[in-house]
């Protein structure tokens, strides 16, 4: 069946959670990329707790509490100044170089984001970056008030974009997300960034794992959860020629 949508991730697929990095560094000299690393597990375990408690808090207020967690265990003192400095960032992450041009050339597919963040965080980064101008959709998953990867996340799809899970194509970056996408019946597309053999020679070149190594160690690896992307990119701008492959029916734009 052709694909008449392809739907996106937002967070480490779209933009890169590692862009707050300076930011984090800024308001804390020397702290940066632990604080940085920290913040982005607990605020990923965070929305699965929550899930699985069925106490609901949007993912604005689960980024305020995973960062307020973070400086607390590293024993930070703050203002409120620089506390709120580093959460605006997340409306301001840096779009990976080659979304805008794949996005583009997936046209024209209905093109949309289904994401764990609240809608005014959503549709202020979407607004910030420029992709309102190439986006049909911002979905947020706070119409469910469950996170992904639950199924009742990936309904959102069909229930806003009007396809059935074999008519669209689902992208992301995040391994936890490719499998729950996969389990629900959507076709999915894994961006691998880091691979097995990045990670073992960043091992071997340092004595100590260095935080971001550590976060890639445990969040960028596929996970062993039984369920595999049917396609394995490394790149955002690899998508249109894999689409137009394997979906002849509405060719890619060059």
């Amino acid at each position: 069946m052709s694909l008449k949508a392809v739907v996106f991730d937002a967070y480490g697929t779209l933009y890169d959670i590692q862009s707050v990095a300076e930011t984090t560094e800024d308001a804390f000299p020397g702290y940066g990329e632990i604080i940085t690393q920290i913040w982005r597990i607990k605020q990923l375990e965070y929305t699965w707790l929550r899930s699985l408690m069925r106490r609901y808090q949007d993912f604005a207020a689960i980024t305020r509490d995973s960062l307020a967690y973070t400086l607390r265990v590293l024993g930070l003192a703050y203002e409120n100044e620089a506390f709120e400095r580093v959460i605006e960032k997340y409306l301001h992450l840096d779009l990976y170089a080659d979304a805008t041009v794949a996005l583009t050339a997936l046209k024209p597919r209905k093109l949309a984001i289904l994401s764990n963040g609240s809608p005014d965080m959503l549709n202020a980064l979407v607004r910030n970056s420029g992709l309102d101008a190439l986006l049909d959709a911002t979905i947020s998953i706070d119409a469910k008030k469950i996170f992904k990867p639950s199924p009742e996340a990936y309904e959102l799809i069909g229930e806003v974009l009007g396809t059935a899970p074999d008519e669209a194509l689902f992208v992301s970056s995040n391994p936890w997300d490719v499998a729950g996408a996969k389990a629900f019946g959507l076709n999915v597309a894994w961006i691998e960034r880091v691979t097995p053999e990045a990670m073992a020679l960043a091992c071997v070149e340092n004595e100590l794992v260095a935080p971001l190594t550590m976060f890639k160690a445990i969040r960028t690896q596929m996970d062993e959860l039984g369920f595999a992307p049917d396609h394995r990119v490394r790149a955002l701008s690899e998508l249109p020629g894999i689409i137009s492959r394997d979906d002849p029916g509405i060719a890619a734009r060059p």
